[in-house]
This record gives structure tokens, C-alpha cells and sequence, in this order.
């Protein structure tokens, strides 16, 4: 289990993340010091003040298909991995596993 720092992920999403990913403790904010994977909504936050926020912490950012501007702005900033948001509805379990270190995990 991964505790992950959900940041400007909006509600709805969140809610969808939580039953895409039940093993993982999904928190805000407000309610971890050192999380071990950040998921960030790159249309909701500034990808260069994320990268500064967590430098040591693997950064997973996400937007629509249609938000190529945003995808580049992640992935110079330094993210570690920048997908589109139907991608990371796919293959949730799978790309956090990569990035905490999970190894691979069965999907059904």
C-alpha cells in the first residue's frame, strides 16, 4: 500500500481514483508530510511549483487527451510520468505500481 498526495485532483476524479486504486491510501495536502507518489492534474496546478514542492517524490500528472500544451509543460518540468486522463483510468493500478516501486499488479 502507497500513501499518494492527490493535488488539484478534483472531487469526481477522486472518487474515481479511490476505486481504481482501494490498496492505496489517497490523501490531500493537508494530510501527509512525505507521501510516496503525487498524482496531479496539470490543468489544476503550476507543474514547475509541484516539482519544487516534492523533488524527491515520483510525480504523476494527468490531463485530457486534447491538452498537449499542458503535457509538455509536466513533463519539462520534471514529472516522472504525464498521461492522459482515459489512459490513467486504464492503467491506474498499473502505472502506480511502476512509480512506488510495486512491481507489476494483476488487473482484472
Amino acid at each position: 500500500m502507497a500513501t499518494i498526495l492527490l493535488v488539484g485532483v478534483d472531487l469526481f476524479f477522486r472518487g474515481k481514483l479511490e476505486g481504481l486504486l482501494p490498496e492505496h491510501r489517497l490523501v490531500t495536502a493537508d494530510t501527509v508530510s512525505e507521501p510516496e507518489l503525487v498524482i496531479a492534474d496539470i490543468t489544476r496546478i503550476e507543474p514547475e511549483e509541484v516539482v519544487e514542492e516534492w523533488p524527491h517524490i515520483p510525480i504523476l500528472g494527468y490531463t485530457n487527451h486534447t491538452d498537449r500544451a499542458g503535457l509538455q509543460r509536466a513533463h519539462s518540468a520534471g514529472f516522472d510520468r504525464v498521461i492522459v486522463k482515459s489512459a490513467l483510468v486504464e492503467r491506474a493500478a498499473e502505472v502506480v505500481a511502476e512509480l512506488t516501486g510495486g512491481g507489476a499488479t494483476d488487473t482484472p
